[in-house]
Order: structure tokens, then C-alpha cells, then sequence
């Protein structure tokens, strides 16, 4: 019941901090880093770049206007994969990559999963898909404790969210999957190969009117 009614508040609040925030000031202290600052401002979704939400689903989950919350092919093709002898990738959608970075830890044991799958239920069932979007956009690792599109965007690009453009958005969109190796400030080849696949996918999609189908 207390989880029910912590998922039904944070439709309404803006999450203070997250479990991945709070694990990764906690290392920090355990690792004697004095210097350590975590950059996290809460940003509405109404003043972000429309390029900011179509270039984090082209990136990380393009059927996320669709699903409820679990990617059923995807996790088919990961398990396959898998018994084919393949390292198993992650399947995971951003409903479930914030049931995880907001409440959880990181990790891949059964309990883990268990309650992220539980948390991905209920964040499906109690908010729209725009608050879902609006919470990864905030909470999601852009460097090292660089949290949200608030903070990275004026980290990085000296701009404001709304202000930025759709290769900015890209560039942010292509480090999510290690914000903490890949830079948005000094993108390898890998990162602007992958900026540049996003915003092709982003037009494929047929841009911001993706997310309103």
C-alpha cells in the first residue's frame, strides 16, 4: 500500500531525488570525493525543447507511446539472444528505467527485477505517459552526477531546455546508455555516430507528433 501511495504523490510532486542520486552521493562519501557536487533541477516538460522527449524515445524506447510499460518483443529477442549464447542485453523501456533509477538500486538479482516490475506496473496504471516522460527527462544521468535535462543543459551547452535544439537533444539522448564514460561535452566518434542515428531515427518517427499518436 505505501508504494501505491508513493507512485499516486509523485504524479503530482516533483521527486526531491531518486535511489540512483542518493546511491551515487552515498559512494561518493565512501570514496573521500570532497569535490563531488550533484547538479539535479527539476525542469516541467512545458519548458523543455519539443526536440528533448522525441530524441530520449528515439534513443532508448520508440514504442513507448504503445506499450504499457514492458517491451514484449524486445524481451523475447534479449532471451533469445541469450539462448543462443549471446551476452543478454537490456530490454528494458524508460517506464521501466525509471521504476529502477528512482526507486531501486542497480543491479540484476530476482528481488531487483521483481520490484522494478512491480514499480513499472503501477507507475503505467497511476501516471500518463507524459508525467513518465517528464520524471525520466529530470532523473536521467547525463555525466557523472549531472541529473536531468535542467542541469545538462546548462552544463554543457550554456542554454536553458527549452532553448535547446535537436542536435543538442541528440547528443544527450546518446549517452544515456554510459553517462559516466561517454561525454556530451567532448562526444567520441561513437557518441556523434550515435547523435546523428538518433536524429535519423527522431525524422523517421515523424518527429514530436511521434509522442501525441
Amino acid at each position: 500500500m505505501a508504494s501505491v501511495l508513493l507512485v499516486l504523490a509523485l504524479r503530482f510532486v516533483a521527486p526531491p531525488t531518486s535511489a540512483f542520486m542518493l546511491a551515487r552521493m552515498l559512494d561518493a562519501v565512501v570514496a573521500g570525493e570532497r569535490g563531488f557536487r550533484l547538479d539535479y533541477r527539476w525542469t516541467p516538460i512545458g519548458d523543455m525543447s519539443a526536440e528533448l522527449p522525441i530524441a530520449m524515445v528515439a534513443a532508448e524506447d520508440q514504442k513507448f507511446p504503445h506499450h504499457r510499460g514492458f517491451d514484449v518483443d524486445a524481451i523475447q529477442a534479449a532471451m533469445a539472444d541469450a539462448g543462443d549464447g549471446e551476452r543478454l542485453r537490456g530490454a528494458s523501456t524508460i517506464s521501466q528505467q525509471v521504476a529502477k533509477n528512482l526507486f531501486l538500486w542497480s543491479g540484476r538479482s530476482f528481488v531487483r527485477k521483481g520490484l522494478e516490475a512491480w514499480f513499472t506496473v503501477l507507475i503505467e496504471v497511476l501516471w500518463p505517459k507524459q508525467r513518465i516522460l517528464e520524471v525520466y527527462l529530470n532523473i536521467a544521468e547525463f555525466g557523472d552526477g549531472v541529473y536531468g535535462v535542467g542541469a545538462a543543459g546548462e552544463r554543457y551547452f550554456g542554454r536553458a531546455p527549452a532553448d535547446l535544439d535537436a542536435r543538442q537533444a541528440a547528443l544527450l539522448a546518446a549517452v544515456l546508455p554510459n553517462p559516466r564514460r561517454l561525454r556530451v561535452d567532448a562526444p567520441s566518434a561513437y557518441v556523434q555516430r550515435r547523435a546523428a542515428w538518433i536524429q535519423r531515427q527522431v525524422r523517421q518517427l515523424g518527429g514530436a507528433a511521434h509522442l501525441a499518436e
